[in-house]
């Protein structure tokens, strides 16, 4: 046979061969939780055309199309794919911010956060947000994910913090205000780079007219604004302001948030108006570490290796050698009693609470951290296990304004779906391993 030949019967066995024929996705036979307020749905089908859902169903209800390839989630619970909503691709789990940011910024864009972005990928986050990162860098790589170039999920990129002074040594990624006019001149820049959210720190050290005007530009441009929750005054400037949401638990070593927020955070909950105010707690990192700081082969994982060359693994590992002693945790012993009573005001203040971790901070790897927030919000803090997976699907997708394609497995959305062998809605713990993840219909793991 000639080489044409060769190469045009090659053709045709592809073309011929059935994933090839297979124009549809149908998984068959799982306990679908949709992540709408329905009842699970045992014995689930779901088609997939090209990246979309077309139906849903259950295998009495719904015939399997001839020419859909057919994946079995027999014993499986099946969901929408996972979203973490404060992941930072820049970092990895290294314990030393400063030495960190000095020696891998150069290797940020091409090295470290795509390894970040596939190992979210492959633990079953198929779209996260990232919450501080240098500009380019941001854009670039949540580009190259979506026109396919690397693997990741959607991401949703703010771009650098917004604060009033950058820590020496972060200007890459940290920008600051010295006025009004600069701060939307700022908003301004982000805006026209295409950032998906603005990322607000440190805000109680700006002046009213500051908070005030990145917030305001940043609305005309249709950008949300979240905003660090860490001190009282951070909450109560974000609320006078308008923000859309807050991130971590914050407030230290007090015993409960102040009732002047929680008075504040009523009244706001309670202009329908306004639509939600999401809050994203972050909390398992400060709640688990008194357990991990003694108890850490999760480490010695190779699951957070993947993407990485061995000298940066090495880095990193070294890094973690005493967990003891690293210097962002000290204070998490008074912090940690407290996580509790304060997770609970935040249930009972009416805002609407998104999973996310936090994640590439020192000990929480990208490839880890959202099983485990998700585990803390059931079994520690008695989340119901649907409302947690809803925090982690359908609320992100309505916070990032695109529930209309995503956050839930129904008909016309984005096929990005997630599966898991056992009973995850008993075991929630379980979505440390997941089995399939599937991607705008294309299953990549």
């Amino acid at each position: 046979m000639t080489p044409k030949h060769t190469c045009l019967a090659t053709a045709l066995l592809l073309v011929l061969s059935p994933a090839a024929l297979a124009a549809k996705l149908a998984l068959v036979g799982g306990t679908l939780v949709d992540g709408t307020l329905a009842e699970p749905i045992r014995d689930s089908v779901i088609i997939v055309d090209g990246e979309r859902i077309v139906a849903v169903g259950t295998v009495s209800s719904l015939p399997v199309p001839a020419d859909a390839e057919v994946v079995s989630t027999e014993g499986m619970t099946v969901m929408p794919g996972l979203w973490d909503m404060h992941v930072h691709l820049m970092i990895n789990g290294h314990a030393d911010y400063a030495y960190w940011d000095k020696k891998y910024l150069p290797q940020l864009r091409d090295v470290i956060m795509p390894a970040s972005a596939e190992q979210l990928l492959m633990a079953g986050i198929t779209s996260a947000r990232d919450l501080g990162a240098p500009l380019e860098d941001s854009i670039a790589v949540r580009d190259a994910i979506n026109a396919g170039r690397i693997p990741g999920p959607t991401m949703y990129m703010s771009g650098p913090f917004i604060q009033k002074k950058p820590y020496p040594g972060t200007e890459a990624f940290r920008w600051g205000v010295d006025s009004p006019a600069d701060a939307r001149a700022k908003i301004r820049r982000l805006a026209d780079a295409g950032v998906d959210v603005i990322k607000l720190i440190d805000q109680d050290q700006m002046s009213e007219a500051e908070v005030a005007a990145i917030v305001d530009e940043a609305h005309k441009h249709d950008l949300p604004v979240i905003a660090h929750a860490h001190r009282p005054e951070e909450v109560r400037r974000g609320l006078r302001h308008g923000v859309d949401g807050f991130e971590h638990t914050g407030f230290a070593a007090a015993p409960e948030f102040p009732k002047d927020v929680m008075d504040a955070l009523a009244e706001r909950t309670a202009n329908m108006a306004a639509g939600p105010l999401f809050w994203t707690p972050t909390i398992e990192g400060l709640f688990n570490f008194p357990y991990t700081v003694r108890n850490n082969e999760f480490i010695d994982s190779d699951s957070w290796h993947r993407g990485l060359p061995p000298e940066i693994v090495e880095d990193i590992k070294g890094s973690l050698e005493h967990p003891e002693r690293i210097s962002y945790f000290q204070q998490t012993p008074q912090r940690q009693p407290t996580l509790r009573r304060k997770f609970d005001q935040l249930r009972q203040s009416g805002v609407v609470l998104l999973v996310g971790t936090d994640s590439g901070i020192p000990m929480k790897f990208h490839s880890q951290s959202t099983w485990n927030e998700l585990d803390v919000w059931v079994n520690q803090f008695g989340v119901p296990a649907t409302d947690a997976i809803r925090a982690a699907t359908y609320w992100p997708a309505v916070a990032m304004g695109v529930d209309k394609d995503y956050g839930t497995v129904t008909e016309g959305k984005y096929a990005d779906i997630v599966a898991v062998r056992g009973d995850a809605l008993k075991q929630v713990a379980l979505l440390q391993r997941i089995d399939l993840v599937v991607k705008h219909g294309k299953r990549v793991k």
